[in-house]
This record gives C-alpha cells, sequence and structure tokens, in this order.
C-alpha cells in the first residue's frame, strides 16, 4: 500500500486484521492514521470512520447482507465479505456518501484486488440493497427483545443476555447504543505543570476546541483537532489523556504528600500520574518491559519525579513492599465492557469461559496485593467493567475474606454522583447513562489491629 490510496482501499486492508485476524482495533486505526500522516485531516477521519463502523456494527451489516445476498456471508471470500460490510455501512449510516459512489467504488476495489469475475456479484448486492433498503428487518424488539438488542447494536447474544441479568432493560439498550457512538477525547490537566485556566487558553490558542467536564475542574473535552503529538500543550506535558473515570481513582485515593502509593497494574500509567501530583512517591509497576516503557515514556513527558517504575507480576508477591502502602491502587485486568466504544473487537473476542477466568485472575492478584497495604491504609479496586461478578461480586468476596472494611466514597466525588452505592463504599459508571466509560471503583482500609 502506498499514500496514495483511497480510504476505502485502506480500510479494506485493514478489517481483516481485526475481523478475521487477532489484532487488536485500536492498535489498527493508531498504526494506520501514523503511516498516513501525509493524508489531509477530512482523509483521516474518514478512515477512521468507516473502519470504526465497520468494525463496531459488522454483525448487524452481516445480517443486513444475508436479507438479500445470494450467498451467506460467511461463505464469501474474504475480501468480498469485508468490501460488502465496509460498502452497506457507508449506504447504512454514512448519509453523505451518495449511494452510486459506494457502489462503483466497490466495483473498482474488486476489480483491482483481482476479484473482476465477483465485482458483478458486488454490484448487484449493493444495488439490490439500495432499491431495497426499506424492506430490512430487524428481529422484533417486543418478541425477541435480546436478538433484537443483539443485532441492532451488534453484540453477541449470550453478552446481551448477561447485561440483562444484572441491569434493567432501559440501562442495556442505552449502554450498547452508546459504545456504537464516536467517543470523545477527555485530558486531565497536569497540575505540577499549569493550571486548568491556563491550559484551557492554551489550548484555544492552538485551535483546539475545549469543553468542561461537569465531575472535574481539571478535566477537559477536546475537539477539532489533528494530531495530539502536533500540539505543543501535549508535548510539554501539560496534559495527560485520560478519561474522568480513571480520574476518579485518584480523587478517591485521598492521598496526600506523605503517603506512598503502590500501583500494580498501572501501564500506560495514567492513574500513576495523577496519584503523582498528590503523593509523596509512587511505584508504578507492570508485567513487562514494554508496559513499564509505556508508563516511562508518559512519565517524561509530564516532567514527573516521584515515580519509580518496575517489572512486576502483580500474581507474585514482593516482599519489598509488604505492610508499606499507604494506598494500594488495584486497577486490574477485567474484560473491558466498560470501554467498548474505544476498544469495540473486545464484544467479538471475549467469552464467558475467559470471563470466568478474569474473575478468578482478579481474585488472585487481590490476594496477594492486600499485602502491600499498611494497616489502616487504603486500597482502592477498580476496573473498566460493568459486569457484577468482576466488580460488587468481588468487592464482596474480599471483604468477607480479608480484614478490610468499605469506606463512603462521598467525601471525594462531586456530590452530584453520590449515592446509596457511593455511601456503601463503591460507585459503578454506565456508559451513556455517566459521561464517562463503564467503570467501577471501590474504597477499602485495613484495619488496625
Amino acid at each position: 500500500m502506498t499514500n496514495t490510496d483511497s480510504g476505502r482501499e485502506i480500510v479494506l486492508d485493514m478489517l481483516p486484521q481485526v475481523i478475521e485476524g487477532n489484532e487488536f482495533s485500536h492498535r489498527v486505526l493508531n498504526k494506520t492514521l501514523r503511516k498516513y500522516q501525509d493524508k489531509s485531516k477530512q482523509e483521516r477521519a474518514f478512515i477512521s470512520r468507516l473502519f470504526t463502523g465497520t468494525v463496531k456494527q459488522y454483525m448487524t451489516l452481516d445480517y443486513i447482507i444475508d436479507q438479500f445476498a445470494s450467498l451467506p456471508v460467511r461463505k464469501m471470500k474474504p475480501l468480498i465479505r469485508n468490501l460488502l460490510r465496509m460498502s452497506v455501512y457507508q449506504l447504512m449510516y454514512m448519509d453523505n456518501i451518495p449511494a452510486s459512489a459506494v457502489c462503483n467504488e466497490a466495483v473498482k476495489l474488486a476489480k483491482k484486488r483481482g476479484f473482476s469475475r465477483l465485482s458483478g456479484f458486488v454490484n448487484g448486492n449493493l444495488r439490490n440493497i439500495i432499491r431495497r433498503k426499506k424492506d430490512i428487518q430487524f428481529p422484533d424488539k417486543e418478541k425477541e427483545f435480546e436478538f433484537y438488542l443483539s443485532i441492532k447494536y451488534s453484540v453477541p447474544r449470550w453478552l446481551v443476555h448477561m447485561l440483562i441479568n444484572q441491569y434493567d432493560t432501559n440501562q442495556v439498550e442505552t449502554m450498547l447504543a452508546a459504545s456504537l457512538k464516536e467517543k470523545e477525547i477527555t485530558i486531565r490537566c497536569n497540575r505540577l505543570k499549569t493550571t486548568p485556566l491556563k491550559l484551557k487558553e492554551l489550548l484555544a490558542s492552538e485551535g483546539v476546541r475545549v469543553a468542561d467536564h461537569p465531575y472535574l475542574e481539571e478535566a477537559f473535552v477536546i475537539s477539532d483537532f489533528d494530531y495530539l503529538e502536533k500540539l505543543d500543550t501535549f508535548n510539554k506535558g501539560l496534559f495527560a489523556v485520560q478519561d474522568v473515570s480513571s480520574m476518579l481513582v485518584g480523587e478517591v485515593a485521598g492521598a496526600n504528600k506523605k503517603d506512598f502509593v503502590v500501583d500494580v497494574c498501572a501501564a500506560p500509567g495514567g492513574k500513576s500520574l495523577h496519584l503523582a501530583e498528590k503523593a509523596g512517591k509512587v511505584s508504578s509497576r507492570d508485567i513487562s518491559e514494554y508496559k513499564t516503557g509505556l508508563i516511562n515514556e508518559n512519565i517524561l513527558r509530564m516532567g514527573i519525579n516521584n515515580i519509580e517504575t518496575k517489572v512486576w507480576d502483580a500474581t507474585v508477591v514482593d516482599p519489598d513492599i509488604i505492610n508499606s502502602g499507604d494506598v494500594v491502587i488495584a486497577d486490574l485486568p477485567c474484560s473491558g465492557l466498560g470501554v467498548l466504544g474505544k476498544k469495540y473487537d473486545i464484544k467479538y473476542r471475549l467469552t464467558q469461559k475467559q470471563q470466568k477466568e478474569l474473575v478468578e485472575l482478579q481474585r488472585k492478584i487481590l490476594s496477594v496485593i492486600y499485602k502491600y497495604v499498611k494497616p489502616g491504609g487504603v486500597l482502592i479496586y477498580s476496573t473498566c467493567t460493568v459486569n457484577k461478578n468482576e466488580n460488587v461480586d468481588n468487592m464482596n468476596w474480599f471483604l468477607a475474606n480479608y480484614d478490610f472494611e468499605p469506606e463512603s466514597l462521598d467525601n471525594y466525588l462531586p456530590s452530584h454522583i453520590h449515592s446509596d452505592t457511593t455511601k456503601k463504599g463503591y460507585l459503578q459508571l454506565l456508559q451513556g447513562i455517566h459521561p464517562t466509560d463503564g467503570f467501577f471503583i471501590c474504597r477499602m482500609r485495613k484495619r488496625e489491629n
């Protein structure tokens, strides 16, 4: 591929890496956008929108194609089915693109990639969908609600069933609908280098649109910029990209300048960096050199000097820090169901077996890292998922097995998100319902014997 390739051709090469391959969607997208930096902002936005939308909704797209195609999607050649998927996405969800252009470009791509014999098949199916768009049938919402949600929002049926067993049906649909929307970019002001007001002024001077976030003064939603790396404010470390849900972990920790903080699964380091503004010293750890390398990159850019990084497996006890942590942050590996809007291939890769294994891994790590909390110290357990098995169930399991007690979060959170659960020591944020990712946070204090 060269930098003269069309956006559609670029996306056609991206899709199989994720849908048929093992690559992560956000990594494929980031790598591609870096490769094609010489393309215009509009061209790169088209690539991002088409790739993201097609991956997010390919189950929905397959359902539509199968209603009209003479051959089931699963039996088509991989290139042809991905070509049809991205073309149908344009027809269904990108209103500013003429249907004729979608068909013509799809036919050209089929021929260019050596499928001239099937170009008529591509053209015929797409024109059939255009003619009969009003005839598209989705599962009956009243009679087959789970099936309807699965197809409408492109989510495996078992996952829909699990969510409906845990949440109100309207909440589930709201969360799934939110996962298909384009995600905003939220940043946190680095108070060690500037103030929120000054940062806002500097971003505006760079042409960035800046909006306040309702939860935290130092949080902003930014848009209308090209690349983060082109922003002087980013390169000078005046802010970190971080969702507000993750920032709330730093708030709930309640750390002060006398405290030693241990962050056991820290990469890429957002919470460690945030806590370094508040605490005396932070030990930021993860399982590999690659992951601690990501943390070190951010430490260098942000100009933080009270963080040490260490490669360490969180399932193994580190005898050097037993009973030493004033605050221990355990933002543990999870199913990621709260960040489907950003890591949209998670819903296709996750299995019920993997989800159960994650619960066990979380408990295994918790059974090790509680030892790092000094008597009277605090453990913050968090995940970026909405699965209650990984969240409140794990909190209750931990409290039943270890000498800790829950503490109210209300002293650390904005008053408008106080609730019955925050008084009991935990907060469950839901995407689409809160202006954040789906996220769980609880605060537990180690008893002093």
